[in-house]
């Protein structure tokens, strides 16, 4: 399991720093490019664990690169090319500091709360009489700050968010067009899938023209959360859990060893075994989700495999 990638300390032509994400880290030049790589890293809980997935950064990276392109008619985004399977490259903005989330079911997160007794969440009021994983009569969206690494992203409101002046009203009028808007024709190519696409996040940023684009991820299984359609209403009215792709699996796997990201909680060990149905889960995901066979990149030496191919595409 030694062949991943869970760190990276580059020195591109040109670079001016580097942001280490969750998952991704991000390498900004001067000409105002910025190469993004999607590393094996495994966050759950905002807690990123200490082993990597094998593939799962080519995995990532490759459906938020065929989201980008299916979606770029209705949404403009950052991404101007992926010259390896773990890197994106594209414009460089300023991030909005929160995440977008919307949800089209109680599923997950608002699920938990809404169990825990609560009927509002960021701000919107849900129905009493739901049942986890119902649809909601319409998708919601309840926007969560951004955390820094080691800190909890939180719910916040539309009106939270003008209040502090996290966003401009003008500005995140725009955001909710976009997401409303991202997400309706993600659960159009979800359903052409056989998939039922229940919740997921998008990020925004912002462009030295000042022009609102999407950046980071999409519609990926990190981002997202997918139903099986087949069989959806009979699990529902059984009351069973549902068939799912997403990382849901992963968060179900640690609380089942009482971890949830809580202070005084120990983290379980992940051995060879789990890491590898961990991989081969993440394939089932993207095969399910793209419709393709997942075509694995050479592993022997991804660092200098993505080096070669970085400075193969800026010296173009």
């Amino acid at each position: 399991m030694n062949n991943t990638l869970t760190d990276t300390n580059f020195q591109f032509p040109q670079q001016k720093s580097v942001y280490k994400g969750k998952v991704r880290q991000v390498y900004e030049l001067e000409n105002d490019q910025v190469v993004m790589i999607a590393t094996d890293r495994l966050s759950a809980f905002d807690v990123v664990m200490p082993k990597g997935i094998p593939y799962k950064g080519q995995i990532l990276n490759q459906i938020a690169t065929k989201m980008m392109k299916a979606t770029q008619d209705i949404v403009p985004n950052w991404l101007e090319a992926t010259p390896d399977p773990n890197v994106a490259v594209g414009k460089m903005c300023e991030p909005f500091k929160i995440e977008m989330v919307i949800r089209g079911y109680l599923a997950g997160h608002a699920a938990r709360e809404y169990k825990a007794g609560k009927r509002e969440i960021c701000g919107v009021a849900l129905a009493e009489g739901l049942k986890e994983n119902d649809p909601l009569p319409h998708p919601i969206i309840t926007p969560a700050t951004k955390a820094e690494q080691g800190d909890h992203d939180e719910d916040i409101s539309r009106e939270d968010i003008l209040k502090r002046g996290i966003v401009s009203a003008a500005d995140y009028e725009q955001l909710e067009k976009y997401t409303t808007a991202l997400f309706q024709r993600g659960s159009e190519i979800a359903a052409s899938r056989g998939l039922i696409l229940v919740d997921t996040k998008y990020e925004f940023g912002k462009t030295k023209e000042g022009k609102v684009v999407l950046i980071d991820e999409i519609h990926t299984p990190d981002s997202s959360r997918y139903f099986y359609a087949e069989g959806y209403q009979e699990r529902q009215e059984k009351g069973e859990k549902q068939k799912q792709l997403s990382k849901e699996f992963v968060r179900q796997w640690l609380m089942e060893h009482d971890f949830q990201g809580l202070e005084g909680q120990e983290l379980p060990e992940m051995n060879d075994e789990y890491i590898k149905s961990v991989s081969e889960r993440y394939i089932e995901l993207y095969e399910n989700i793209t419709g393709e066979k997942f075509v694995k990149a050479d592993i022997s030496n991804i660092k200098e495999r993505i080096e070669e191919n970085v400075l193969a595409y800026l010296e173009e």
